[in-house]
């Protein structure tokens, strides 16, 4: 195995972690709900009234906070991600990724950070799916295909 040291972020990712961890915990104490992306989208379409401005808000702010971060963040710390792949296939990845966060009750955040730390079963047997397929995956493009 070989190490990609350029891209080899542990420190950063050691906070990411942190602070998703974090506001997790925070937003489960203090709103009883489980931070998972799949279940707050998914409530925008069958919400009650009075519970789609937090969903909004929670939303808009996932999607600013990329921005604020380059405005905030010196450009040294900035690593843009690469995708090697085309439009079609990113397409069709997104689609799998609903249909699989919809068919499995949840997404790898509701589950994977959420579930593990209520100690659900559910979601430890989904998380362990998740990372299976995952590694499969990659075994099969980086070295069958």
């Amino acid at each position: 195995m070989v190490i990609d040291w350029n891209h080899f972020t542990p420190w950063s990712s050691l906070l990411g972690g942190l602070i998703l961890g974090l506001s997790s915990s925070a937003f489960i104490l203090l709103n009883g709900r489980i931070l998972g992306i799949s279940g707050i989208i998914g409530g925008l379409l069958t919400s009650f009234k009075g519970d789609v401005g937090w969903r909004i808000s929670f939303l808009l702010g996932l999607f600013a906070a990329p921005w604020v971060g380059y405005l905030l963040m010196p450009e040294s710390l900035l690593q843009i991600p690469r995708i090697e792949s085309g439009m079609t296939a990113i397409a069709i990845a997104g689609l799998l990724v609903g249909f699989g966060t919809r068919y499995g009750s949840g997404c790898t955040s509701g589950h994977g950070v959420c579930g593990l730390s209520r100690l659900s079963i559910r979601s430890m047997v989904a998380t362990v799916t998740f990372m299976l397929v995952g590694f499969l995956i990659v075994f099969v493009f980086k070295h069958l295909l």
